[in-house]
């Protein structure tokens, strides 16, 4: 080392220590240096994998979004029967006599639906016919639903009751299709 040779002892000294500490700093630094890069970057593909799994969770919830909106678009695809016809025929499988029954006035919901209404009365009705009766409206596939329930005890009879059941169906009214524009 031919620039050693020409500097005094002290300074040689002096760049020998130099030298250690670049050295150990070298031996010593770099590792830690880049080990800190290294976390960084795992802490960079922890947030990427976490974001990656969200995105994965938020398809299995859009696809569960459009089966339910499918199923609804299938129930209220098919319109619902006649009220007053569909329910004296159920009410005549639960063995159920439908003293009289009065439709109502169609009543929109929004732009898209439409309710109908009928209301039908039961007299000296067993309960379990119609728990049965009402049973087998929900689970008919139709879009029709329960909206009034009166169950009065006859007195003197047993498992005696006047019934009144309001039930509304919901049919899908068509939507003009929009113009575009030319």
């Amino acid at each position: 080392m031919a620039i050693k040779a020409n500097l005094s002892p002290r300074d040689q000294r002096a760049l020998t220590v130099g030298l250690l500490v670049l050295g150990v700093l070298v031996l010593f630094g770099l590792p830690l240096v880049l080990s800190g890069l290294a976390a960084g970057k795992d802490s960079e593909v922890t947030e990427l994998r976490s974001a990656l799994a969200q995105v994965q969770a938020a398809r299995a919830k859009v696809r569960d979004r459009r089966s339910r909106e499918d199923a609804i678009g299938a129930r209220y695809g098919k319109r619902a029967p006649a009220l007053a016809g569909y329910l004296e025929q159920s009410a005549r499988t639960q063995k159920l006599d439908v003293s009289d029954s009065v439709d109502r006035a169609e009543v929109p919901h929004g732009k898209r639906y439409v309710e109908r209404n009928t209301l039908i009365h039961f007299k000296k009705a067993g309960m379990r016919p119609v728990s049965k009766f009402l049973e087998g409206l929900e689970q008919s596939g139709h879009p029709v639903s329960v909206s009034r329930l009166n169950v009065r005890k006859r007195s003197g009879e047993p498992d005696s009751f006047d019934v009144e059941v309001g039930v509304s169906a919901y049919d899908r009214a068509e939507v003009a299709a929009k113009k575009e524009p030319k």
